[in-house]
């Protein structure tokens, strides 16, 4: 069993989001999924943004920093795109952090990441919002500060793949996708204490 914290979207935190936490209590794990915005999710990804912009970065990330305040220090980090930065931003706070997960977006600090910290990353190819440069060269930092990194792209599936409410949904990368996420955090040692 482990903690996860799953920051959402852009979008907000929307039924996806949720459904795909429920996925992750039903393998045994134990799922936070915190409301980012307070608000009604967003309909477009332009809403999406505008929601971002009228709440702020800063506060986005004082409240996943508030929302991962009672949760052990060993908790996975997880987001979908912007929560993946998020959840990236996050780790240089969470140093004991078991595993970093990200979903449509890179995230992390190569700075950030210790040695042997688990790393997997599911990516559109291409994604709309990281040239292939990009990615290249993040994969390049954080392999070169240590981490067991995992880098799944899906060919032809839109940036927000796994949400089948907005039209990049591709069920079959999708799939794909939650069966890694399970093994990958199947293979994580358990916890020290719970």
């Amino acid at each position: 069993m482990t903690h996860i914290v799953l920051f959402h979207s852009v979008y907000g935190l929307r039924p996806a989001v949720l459904a795909q936490a429920d996925r992750l209590r039903a393998a045994g794990h134990r799922v936070v999924t915190p409301d980012l915005y307070g608000e009604p999710p967003a309909d477009t990804v332009e809403a999406g943004f505008a929601l971002l912009d009228k709440i702020g970065r800063d506060e986005v990330l004082r409240r996943g920093r508030a929302a991962l305040a009672p949760l052990p220090p060993e908790t996975v980090l997880a987001g979908w795109s912007m929560g993946a930065g998020v959840a990236g931003a996050l780790l240089a706070e969470r140093p004991d952090a078991a595993a970093l997960l990200l979903l449509h977006g890179t995230g992390a600090d190569p700075a950030a990441v210790r040695p042997g910290l688990p790393v997997q990353l599911h990516l559109a190819d291409p994604d709309e919002y990281e040239t292939p440069e990009e990615v290249a060269e993040w994969q390049r930092a954080m392999t070169g500060a240590g981490a067991r990194l995992e880098v799944f792209r899906y060919p032809g599936a839109g940036h927000l793949f796994t949400d089948p409410d907005v039209p990049d949904h591709d069920p079959r990368a999708a799939e794909q996708t939650w069966e890694r996420v399970l093994t990958f955090l199947a293979g994580l040692p358990g916890p020290s204490a719970d």
